[in-house]
C-alpha cells in the first residue's frame, strides 16, 4: 500500500482556488460550476451565447497542468496502480452517476452544500460512501 503524503499547504490553497473559482462563476454568469455539467453542454444540441464561456472553463481545466509545468519544470508525481479496464470502466461509472445524480462532485459538493441544498448533501454523502467502500474493495479485496 501506498501512503499518500499530508500537505495541508498546497490542499488549503486548492480548495480555497477551487472555491473562489466556484463563487467568480457565480457572480459572473449567475451558474454553478459543476465541471460535468459544463462540459457536457460543449455537445449538441446546446449552441447557445454560453457556449464560448463553458468552453474557456474547459479549456481552463486542461491548460492548468501545462502552466504548472512551464512555471516549476515538472508536475506533482502521480502513480496509478490501476489497469487500463479498470481505468475505463470507473470513468464511464464515473459519468454515469454524474448524469444520474444530476451533477459531480464540485457541482453538489461544493457549490450545492454551500447553498445549503439537502439535495446535494445527499449526493456528496453517496460520493462519499462509493468512494470509500471503492478504496476499501480495492485495497483489501482485490
Amino acid at each position: 500500500m501506498i501512503a499518500t503524503p499530508f500537505t495541508p499547504i498546497a490542499s488549503l490553497l486548492g480548495g480555497a482556488l477551487i472555491g473562489l473559482s466556484a463563487v467568480l462563476l457565480m457572480w459572473a454568469t449567475g451558474r454553478i460550476a459543476g465541471v460535468s455539467g459544463i462540459a457536457s453542454r460543449l455537445f449538441p444540441p446546446y449552441e447557445d451565447r454560453e457556449f464560448a464561456g463553458r468552453l474557456a472553463f474547459v479549456a481552463g481545466l486542461v491548460t492548468a497542468p501545462v502552466l504548472v509545468r512551464l512555471a516549476t519544470g515538472s508536475l506533482p508525481a502521480q502513480t496509478i496502480e490501476a489497469g487500463t479496464s479498470v481505468l475505463i470502466v470507473g470513468g464511464l461509472l464515473t459519468g454515469f452517476g454524474s448524469v444520474w445524480g444530476s451533477g459531480c462532485t464540485s457541482g453538489h459538493g461544493v457549490c450545492g452544500l454551500s447553498r445549503l441544498s439537502m439535495r446535494s448533501l445527499v449526493a456528496t454523502i453517496t460520493f462519499m460512501a462509493a468512494g470509500m467502500a471503492t478504496v476499501f474493495v480495492m485495497r483489501h479485496w482485490s
